[in-house]
């Protein structure tokens, strides 16, 4: 619904801000009209159009439908931002005082220069056609290019001195689909294996479509190396590709997948416990059984660290309460694009970065690929490193 009205206002802004201005005569506007129409439709009805397409061309539709929704997105900011700028310089010279003209002075014509009028608006669209088309490169070449390292540590006061130092990389929302493939995969598991870590932590949305499409790409997670391996938790995404399907190919990959349950991680001298629970919505939405924190935990020592794989950085101070020592999130994207990175504060109290309750943390990732459009303005993607203190 919010989608569909967005692409309505969107696209009308769009004709009246840049199609009008530097499109002239009467065929080629209509003509510009009838694709931003058509794109309206198909973006509010997307899922009803591709129900209709031959398979194979659905990945084609999908990409091009979201790679519009971004630039028509940065061309929206870019003209936004060029009428906010005009709107306020035209306010200053409103308020601005005036001096009254000297006696004699004949007063200022207030004949209008349409040719001059038409030559500006030419212009203002013209630049902001061009510094959205640059937003829209930018915002492509971010998405898919390494993702930033965040390394940082965190302190967890039960964790056994033996233990002090140990590092968790965490992987989260890569959403391997029709943008992200084997190659992109590849490049992050070497950059991830880079880091060293004691753990490889994968925190859902890893996938967008079913095994059988996508699994010769996600395969590429057998490489990572570490001393103590690699573990899963579902995201709201994994849900709707198959968790059940995903689970298990992961399983064969050598990637532990923690469906609401604990498991210790260490040797008899030294350990703590890594909880992993389903995702918050998923399970919800697909009348499956989803996050259960009192299965996760059942037959726990409390006096054990306690380190929660989540999805969602939701219920986090339910999950403090309750022992747990540090909680390891994604989903947010940080926002991926302005202006939702100037709006994720407003849907999740934890939104992007690290947050406290009491003794325990949250980490919440930007994430290491993008979901939609193929691209990230204002919120890079990130790989973290976290280095667990006692």
């Amino acid at each position: 619904m919010l989608i569909g009205l967005g692409a309505v206002l969107g696209h009308l802004y769009l004709y009246r801000r840049l199609v009008r201005p530097l499109l002239p005569g009467r065929l080629p506007r209509l003509l510009a009209l009838a694709v931003l129409v058509a794109m309206t439709g198909v973006m509010g009805n997307r899922r009803t159009v591709l129900d209709l397409l031959p398979e194979r061309a659905e990945g084609l539709f999908t990409m091009a439908v979201y790679t519009w929704m971004g630039v028509a997105l940065c061309l929206v900011i870019a003209l936004l931002l060029t009428d906010v700028g005009q709107g306020l310089a035209a306010l200053t010279r409103r308020l601005r005082p005036h001096a009254p003209p000297a006696p004699g002075t004949p007063a200022p014509s207030a004949t209008v220069d349409e040719e001059r009028r038409r030559f500006l608006g030419q212009a203002v669209a013209g630049s902001a056609f061009i510094a959205g088309g640059g937003l829209a490169t930018y915002g492509s070449w971010r998405a898919f290019s390494p993702p930033l390292v965040t390394e940082l540590a965190v302190r967890v006061p039960k964790l056994p001195k033996a233990l002090d130092g140990l590092t968790i990389v965490q992987l989260t929302d890569i959403h391997v689909g029709h943008f992200i493939q084997r190659r992109y995969m590849d490049a992050l598991v070497q950059q991830a294996n880079a880091l060293k870590p004691d753990l490889f932590a994968i925190t859902g949305d890893l996938v967008d479509g079913d095994v059988a499409s996508l699994g010769g790409h996600v395969a590429a997670l057998a490489a990572l190396k570490s001393r103590y391996g690699s573990y899963f938790v579902t995201g709201n995404h994994d849900y709707y590709s198959g968790d059940e399907a995903w689970a298990a190919f992961l399983e064969s990959l050598g990637i532990e997948v923690l469906r609401n349950r604990h498991v210790r991680v260490g040797d008899k001298g030294a350990s703590f416990d890594l909880v992993g629970v389903d995702d918050w919505s998923g399970g919800r939405r697909r009348n499956k059984k989803g996050y259960d924190l009192d299965q996760a935990l059942a037959g726990r020592n409390p006096d054990r660290a306690a380190v929660l794989l989540a999805h969602q950085p939701a219920n986090f101070k339910v999950a403090a309460e309750r022992g747990v020592d540090l909680q390891i999130s994604g989903h947010t994207h940080g926002g991926q694009l302005m202006p939702m990175t100037l709006l994720i504060g407003l849907a999740w109290e934890h939104s992007t970065g690290l947050y406290a309750h009491g003794d325990s943390n949250i980490y919440v990732s930007r994430g290491c690929g993008f979901w939609g459009p193929p691209m990230r303005v204002g919120s890079p993607p990130e790989l973290v490193k976290l280095v667990l203190t006692t």
